[in-house]
């Protein structure tokens, strides 16, 4: 259990809901900044301004998926305020206060660093990433079907990378009876995407490959779909780009040729978010359980 602890969550979108849920249940004390506007009653804990917390007594600090901008700011869409991550306040928690985020940020990273404290970024270990390949795909499925005349069924699907989403992104479209090839820059990787039945090839080919393609799906964080690559995609193909911002494609040439090309990170907190806030929360109260468990003993 996590009684007595104080855990202040800081903005987010509707995932957050199902961690407040999870936490809630597991007796911590929770203060909720940048949920003002929340019609849901959640028994239990704290609406608050950030003014409002003793940042000396808290104990982990939970920031939206999408980390905090530039200036700072976290995304939230239960209020209309300006949340900021800021060092005043920062400075002021214990040495133990861990700072909890999807993903980290420039500004975040140099933050914690000035600050020296601990963040843990759960978007990059292995389980979350694997948990969240599930409506990351069927977010994928849905943006195809949306965007394109034809069926799945029988098209040519070009999917960029065998990561832990890829993988599950070309095992599905595969599985609905597209013609699948898979770009890889790894050996091994290639060998997998044979044992899988799918047609590999380097990325150092990838002209070579989508000159007849029908859908390509990103994965990879990286420029891979320049502009001297998208010369060669035909017009009338539909790009889906899976990595987080500002994704792997020339989004500017590939309107100027005409060619649909959609940038879609967070697809989990969009299609299907009780169940990706369910995965986070999940994840997050063994980690903060971890944490604390040995301290009463």
């Amino acid at each position: 259990m996590l009684t007595g602890k104080h855990l202040v969550i800081l903005g987010g979108d509707a995932r957050q809901l199902e961690v407040i849920k999870k936490l809630n249940e597991l007796d911590a004390q929770l203060s909720l900044v940048g949920f003002d506007q929340l019609d849901q009653h959640l028994t239990g804990t704290s609406k608050v301004d950030l003014d409002e917390i003793d940042f000396s007594r808290v104990d982990s600090i939970i920031l939206p998926s999408s980390g905090a901008n530039e200036d700072g700011v976290v995304e939230t869409i239960f209020s209309n305020k300006t949340i900021k991550v800021s060092k005043d306040w920062l400075a002021k928690t214990p040495d133990h206060c861990t700072i909890y985020s999807g993903i980290s940020t420039p500004f975040l990273d140099a933050l914690i660093k000035e600050c020296n404290k601990e963040l843990i970024k759960l978007f990059e270990r292995d389980d979350v990433a694997i948990y969240n390949s599930v409506p990351t795909v069927e977010g994928a499925v849905m943006i195809v079907i949306q965007n394109t005349d034809i069926t799945i069924h029988k098209s040519n699907v070009v999917v960029l990378g065998l990561g832990r989403t890829g993988m599950s992104v070309a095992r599905t479209f595969d599985a609905l009876g597209a013609y699948v090839k898979v770009g890889a820059r790894r050996p091994e990787h290639i060998a997998r995407i044979t044992e899988m039945g799918l047609k590999p090839f380097y990325m150092k080919d990838i002209e070579k490959h989508i000159k007849d393609v029908d859908i390509i799906i990103n994965t990879v964080p990286a420029k891979v779909l320049s502009s001297k690559v998208l010369s060669h995609v035909p017009v009338n193909a539909l790009i889906v780009d899976l990595a987080s911002k500002p994704g792997g494609t020339d989004f500017r040439y590939a309107e100027k040729r005409g060619i649909k090309a959609l940038l879609t990170p967070g697809l989990p907190g969009m299609v299907a978010p009780k169940s990706a806030g369910r995965i986070i929360a999940n994840v997050l109260s063994e980690l903060l359980l971890d944490k604390f468990s040995g301290e009463d003993e």
